[in-house]
């Protein structure tokens, strides 16, 4: 086995590599440019070198760099992740030379099965099925236009060696198909060196399922059953989950056996990804292959209980497979979705800058993988996933509340992020359905820009409350100061980790008393009005609220463990907060991140409600 194994990537990946090798007694190796130099996954390695500057072409790209820190560091083995190096055959290949192994799949393997069409070829040629088209080699402009009119249209043009829907183009008019084939050329070449296309009929609303698998160097390859990754915003997933809902049993055997005839076919090692599409009558064509392991590989973990990572490690150490298609076992449903630093008013562009703050869901069958924490910065420079959320349970309906709660409880204070996305798909009755397929986001508005959101009134009113809390300051052990200024709360929204709290978090019967209070918020160039009278009976923090002058509702307001907690007609809401700059409030409620500025309000007698709190706090 391995004494120690570079890990050549960044962020959640490399952090997550690095707990299995914990695990198993190995030693790892972080690489690092110069904008990841104080990294979490810096900290936790066990050593650490860097390997350029910021740009990912001059640093986690440079296939030497990272082979002279195995050869620095003494290390046997590279693990290259997903993304960057991981598929690169011409690296595999140098890792070969230099007698240092590669965890991943054979350099013939990479390159046969990264070649769209060469794969598609070898599915063929084991029988599974694949989408009609053209997938030859013949690339002159006039064949290829002939090509297209026997497909049909619509049709699309993909990219031989693309991925990530670059070099892809969609053609629904014969009339535009030359324009279209130049472009996707064009963008094939710049980004891959490859030009090579090949022509695909459309599929209408096609789901997008993959059989994860597992091959060893003496031949044995197993299935880890499949995922649905079919919500996509730009070709990228974003909702990954297993099972499928829409596979019978039957289905989902023959698809798995494809899938296993396909990696026995390029004598495949490792762990990969077979790929499908699936139409409405719930026919399957095969894809491509992913030759390395995926960023939604967790919910595979979740549905059987295995650790894809020390079955790689295992693999390219040499091992035979110690399990058997048999022994393969799943249990409930797991669901994963992308946390990513972009700004939906802003057509979901990066958002960079530095976490102030964040606050992680809890809770059982919750995960969270991520690379960064609270202060930790979010730079132009590389992919802005902050972290994958994934949640199992005994069933999908129940995946799904609890998918809902979590996002609830998460908050990240910052940069903007896609957390209100990711809580409207839950709450879409077809997501609930199992209605999903690779244009659910356009068809059901997703993809708009979020503007000119209302503005719940449990905002509203949680930002009453939070106004309502006079300020005391905390002076030891025993209580107030005759000034009285700040108390403090353990929260982790706040800087140093503590948070203002009202006089009703000290437990005690303090409650306001007097005239109604009133306060103003602008909201998007709106002002909202909220008018909150005290019910002097009640043995807790209640009010009659106004909001916008409409008819008077009762609220009462906690704030526990870092949220404010409003019952409004009987069901709580929780709000999470933070103060920003330039006197904004920012608060996380139900996935939404929403800023307002207090507009105006009436002062209170700070010192008065001070002693108010002191004397019913001694009762």
């Amino acid at each position: 086995m391995f004494q120690k194994i570079v890990i050549a990537n960044r962020g959640e990946i490399a952090v997550r590599i690095m707990a299995t090798c914990r695990e198993m007694g190995i030693r790892t190796v972080a690489v690092y440019s110069e904008a990841d130099r104080n990294a979490r996954h810096v900290r936790v390695a066990d050593e650490a070198y860097a390997v350029g500057p910021a740009p990912a072409a001059q640093s986690y790209l440079r296939s030497e760099a990272i082979l002279d820190v195995a050869r620095r560091g003494g290390a046997e083995a590279i693990h290259p992740g997903y993304g960057f190096l991981s598929e690169n055959a011409a690296f595999a290949e140098a890792c070969e030379q230099a007698g240092i192994v590669f965890i991943g799949p054979s350099p013939v393997a990479m390159r046969l099965m990264g070649s769209k069409i060469a794969a598609k070829q070898l599915a063929q040629s084991v029988g599974a099925p694949v989408v009609p088209g053209y997938i030859g080699d013949n690339q002159e402009e006039i064949f290829l236009q002939r090509e297209a009119q026997r497909v049909g249209f619509p049709l699309l043009i993909k990219a031989s060696a693309g991925g990530g829907g670059k070099g892809m183009r969609e053609v629904h008019d014969e009339k535009l198909f030359l324009e279209a084939l130049a472009g996707a050329k064009r963008e094939a070449l710049a980004s891959f060196g490859d030009d090579a296309i090949f022509l695909e009929r459309l599929i209408a609303r096609p789901r997008h399922l993959e059989i994860q698998v597992l091959g060893d160097r003496h031949g044995n390859v197993i299935h880890l059953g499949e995922r649905e990754c079919s919500i996509q915003r730009r070709h990228q997933k974003i909702v990954e989950e297993s099972p499928s809902i829409a596979l019978t049993p039957e289905r989902r055997a023959e698809m798995s056996s494809a899938a296993v005839r396909i990696a026995k076919a390029a004598r495949y090692s490792n762990a990969g990804t077979i790929e499908f599409i699936v139409d409405e009558d719930r026919q399957f064509y095969f894809l491509e292959m992913n030759t390395r392991l995926q960023v939604e590989y967790p919910v595979t973990e979740s549905v059987t209980g295995l650790d894809l990572v020390r079955h790689q490690i295992l693999i390219a150490a040499g091992e035979p497979l110690g399990i058997e298609q048999h022994q393969v076992s799943f249990r409930g449903h797991a669901i994963e979705v992308r946390l990513y630093a972009e700004d939906p008013v802003r057509g979901y562009l990066p958002s960079t800058g530095v976490i102030q703050r964040f606050v992680e869901p809890q809770g059982p069958g919750i995960r969270v993988d991520s690379g960064v924490g609270s202060g930790d910065e979010i730079s132009q420079f590389y992919d802005p996933m902050i972290a994958k959320l994934i949640i199992s349970a005994e069933d999908r309906p129940a995946a799904i509340a609890r998918l809902r709660c979590a996002l609830e409880q998460t908050a990240i204070y910052g940069v903007t992020t896609n957390i209100s996305l990711l809580h409207g798909i839950t709450e879409h009755p077809a997501f609930q359905e199992g209605l999903t397929h690779t244009g659910f986001l356009r068809q059901y508005g997703f993809e708009e820009m979020q503007r000119d959101q209302p503005l719940p009134q449990e905002v509203l009113l949680a930002a009453a409350c939070f106004d309502l809390a006079p300020e005391v300051e905390e002076k030891g052990q025993n209580g107030l100061t005759s000034k009285g200024a700040t108390a403090f709360a353990v929260s982790p929204l706040y800087p140093g980790g503590r948070m203002p709290i009202s006089p009703w978090t000290s437990g005690g019967p303090w409650r306001m008393v007097g005239e109604a209070r009133s306060f103003t918020y602008r909201y998007q160039g709106n002002e909202h009005r909220v008018a909150l009278s005290p019910l002097t009976s009640a043995r807790e923090a209640t009010w009659n609220a106004r909001i916008d002058g409409e008819a008077a509702l009762t609220i009462t307001c906690s704030i526990e463990q870092g949220c404010l907690v409003l019952l409004r007609r009987g069901v709580e809401q929780q709000c999470l907060y933070a103060q920003q700059e330039k006197g904004a409030t920012l608060v996380v409620y139900r996935g939404q991140s929403i800023a307002w500025h207090t507009a105006s309000h009436q002062m209170w007698d700070l010192p008065r409600l001070v002693a108010m709190w002191r004397r019913s706090s001694r009762r």
